[in-house]
């Protein structure tokens, strides 16, 4: 029975495994355009930024910050805000509130990454599945039709080879864009980073020595 149930699974061929790779090409495009918006609308102006920071370096207006950074769209801005909104209450409160505002960024950064990374991965196997799929459907042809032996399992096996084609065709723009926004993310984070240790340096240097333990 679970043999017979198995055959018949197999006898399927690879169309439905095309059909597949073409929902998840989808996917990953509908993906793509909705991250690359995302980061559009939530990157900083440098310029600004840095001026806003060279500004309070100056004069220690942390209200001064937090007011211009409100103006600001921006992850770097959000976290930025973050932590010179606390700056009242001390160097450890800041830090504390830059790393919770940082991780809030990374999560939004990192939202339906996994579905690009996990295609581009994944499709050159599902492309090989629907071939090992297709072949034993020509296969299975030529047993029933040995008259027409070679012409059958020709043909069977080309289509059958052409999901595997389908599947490196998604999955290489797939891992390509994973990597470009994985980039992209770096790069925010490592501006939020340094934007950050600014931050604190001045906070710092208002803290008399052994005032913070």
């Amino acid at each position: 029975m679970l043999q017979h149930n198995l055959m018949s699974f197999a006898l399927l061929g690879a169309e439905w495994v095309l059909w597949l790779l073409v929902a998840l090409s989808v996917l990953c495009v509908a993906v793509a355009i909705e991250r690359t918006i995302s980061l559009v609308l939530n990157r900083t102006p440098d310029s600004p930024l840095r001026a806003a920071l060279l500004a309070y370096t100056h004069s220690g207006d942390a209200l001064g910050l937090v007011e211009t950074l409100s103006g600001l769209r921006g992850a770097e801005a959000r976290v930025l805000r973050a932590g010179a909104s606390r700056a009242a209450d001390g160097v450890g409160s800041v830090e504390e509130a830059l790393l919770a505002a940082s991780a809030v960024e990374r999560s939004r950064m990192e939202r339906f990454l996994t579905v690009l990374g996990t295609t581009g991965a994944n499709a050159p196997f599902i492309g090989l599945f629907g071939t090992v799929l297709g072949i034993v459907r020509a296969f299975h042809d030529l047993s029933e039709q040995q008259a027409e032996a070679a012409s059958a399992v020709m043909a069977g096996i080309s289509e059958a080879l052409v999901a595997t084609a389908i599947g490196l065709l998604v999955a290489i723009p797939a891992v390509v864009v994973y990597n470009a926004f994985q980039r992209s993310k770096a790069g925010t984070l490592g501006r939020i980073e340094s934007f950050s240790h600014l931050l604190l340096a001045r906070l710092k240097r208002e803290v008399p020595p052994g005032a913070e333990a």
